[in-house]
């Protein structure tokens, strides 16, 4: 958990030292163009990792007596920040720490748009903003070898004294397929009867083939399948001449009975030990509709069965979910616990870009434990409130604590965190401090990078910013909407109605020609249309 939280007097004028004397004295770093992008244009006021002498993270705990702030109030105690009954963490004066671990799911916005399509509103709890923002690329500047680039900018909203700061980090250009490190891959297929639905297991056996054409001879696969139990269909194989032997393994799943995912899991990475291969990428697949009905149906039960060949052997999970009814809850705590991603898919083009296009970002791994802690200017900022995350957030005094679990990133990724920053009349100078510490995926050898924003990098409107920023606000805003009561206005600052959001996007699709964006203006169009 985050410790946004309230100290007592005592605890304040610790806290408050403590920080006077992080901006007095600096901190040492160490640390070290992909074409995915759906968007690019970020704005030249922004600040990256090649500069500034801010205020870095600091390179201790910040005190005793810390406790999680729950409330919705500002600093000022105005309760501002219950607008719509939401009562999102304001960082209450004088904590201006905030700590992530990264994320790199997308499976919230991609369940949401499915749902919309069929013409139905998403669960307000299947909304997770950072997942909205982060389906989009941008065009951060990309670091050269593994490890992050950090990118910091923002703009105003339309309420007074807001803004919108936002934080990018992205990885190197990921490899072609020729050129990425070989891949021991092996798939969890759910089988159970629910998966007999159009766009489910036939979806994956669709795409599943596609890529086992598209691996190199030298990749090696494995398939193991659950219903009510589990089995090793086909043990690690390489691909060579055997891709034959894949299709048949594939093109034979046939769904029956119940789910028994901590049955499948647990075969799974058994299965990917057995074959495990020194010196290539070894990862786990499942493609569920995460259902689970018989067996362990609880994540951290399930995820404590196969700690040992987690730890043991690094053997990370990407989770593929599909399904118009989507067990969304257990798969991404699968996947944040387990070392691991999701994305979920609803069409044979979101499967074949999964599986196909972006299979080297999804297996491949440059980052791990990769934590964020942003540290904001108190002379110049008065509360903030980061978007989402709500599941990441890392105490700030474990920050640099590598025992604690971040998130894993490969290459061709950027993630993207958003806050809404109210910033003190008349603030002018240093606003905050991003910072990065991620672990060497082979020598775990931590790494950091810091970036930094000035007040100066918010005298623009949001919708007069760069493209990438706001595509990011318009995300943002799209996912705040959703989470809202009635599906309209939200709790962000500067919030648009839907009508209004709806118009944006669609005119900001228009100017790009690009597909992804039209996805999301007619998403925002047919949640307003239902609204």
């Amino acid at each position: 958990m985050n410790r946004y939280g309230t100290h007592g007097k005592r605890g304040r004028r610790g806290a408050t030292a403590l920080l006077a004397l992080t901006l007095a004295g600096g901190l040492l770093l160490t640390g070290c163009g992909g074409t995915d992008d759906a968007s690019d244009g970020a704005k030249d006021t922004a600040a990256d990792s090649r500069g500034g002498s801010g205020m870095p993270a600091p390179d201790r705990p910040r005190g005793e007596g810390e406790q999680r702030y729950d409330g919705g109030t500002s600093a000022s105690g105005s309760g501002e920040g219950e607008k719509n009954g939401d009562s999102r963490e304001i960082a209450p004066d004088p904590d201006y720490l905030s700590t992530f671990a990264l994320d790199v799911d997308t499976a919230s916005y991609g369940y949401a748009r499915r749902t919309l399509s069929e013409g139905r509103l998403p669960d307000p709890a299947t909304v997770r903003p950072e997942e909205f923002v982060n389906s989009f690329r941008q065009d951060y500047e990309r670091p050269d070898g593994d490890g992050f680039s950090v990118t910091v900018d923002g703009a105003r909203t339309d309420d007074e004294d807001w803004s919108l700061v936002r934080v990018g980090l992205a990885t190197r250009p990921a490899e072609r397929q020729s050129e990425r490190p070989l891949a021991a891959l092996t798939f969890v297929i759910d089988i159970s009867g629910s998966m007999g639905e159009p766009g489910r297991l036939d979806l994956a056996q669709e795409a599943l083939g596609t890529m086992t054409d598209r691996l190199r001879d030298d990749d090696s696969v494995a398939l193991v399948t659950f219903s009510d139990e589990a089995e090793t269909v086909l043990p690690m194989t390489r691909l060579g001449d055997h891709r034959d032997r894949v299709h048949d393994a594939i093109d034979g799943l046939e769904p029956t009975d119940s789910t028994n995912l901590g049955a499948g899991m647990e075969t799974g990475y058994e299965t990917a030990v057995e074959g495990h291969r020194e010196g290539v990428t070894n990862r786990v697949v499942l493609v569920s509709d995460a259902l689970a009905n018989t067996g362990d149906t609880d994540a951290d039960t399930i995820l404590e069965r196969i700690a040992t060949e987690r730890r043991e052997h690094g053997i990370t999970l990407f989770g593929v979910g599909v399904g118009s009814d989507y067990g969304d809850a257990l798969m991404e705590r699968l996947a944040d616990k387990g070392d691991g991603h999701t994305t979920y898919v609803s069409t044979g083009e979101d499967a074949r870009e999964v599986f196909c296009e972006q299979l080297p970002s999804h297996i491949e791994l440059t980052a791990r434990d990769a934590k964020a802690q942003v540290a904001f200017d108190p002379e110049t900022v008065a509360e903030f409130r980061l978007v989402g995350y709500d599941n990441r957030q890392v105490a700030d005094e474990d920050f640099r604590d590598d025992r604690v679990d971040g998130g894993e990133v490969g290459p061709g990724h950027t993630v993207t965190a958003l806050y809404a920053v109210r910033t003190r009349p008349g603030a002018d100078g240093h606003l905050a401090t991003a910072t990065v510490r991620w672990l060497d995926p082979d020598s775990r050898t931590p790494h950091e990078e810091s970036g930094d924003v000035e007040s100066d990098a918010l005298d623009d409107s949001v919708w007069e910013s760069g493209r990438g920023l706001r595509v990011t606000a318009t995300a943002a805003y799209f996912a705040d909407a959703l989470r809202s009561p009635g599906g309209d206005g939200g709790s962000l600052p500067g919030a648009p109605g839907l009508s209004e959001l709806s118009e944006r996007a669609d005119g900001l699709a228009d100017r790009t020609e690009n597909a992804d964006l039209r996805e999301l203006a007619e998403a925002i169009e047919e949640a307003n249309r239902l609204a």
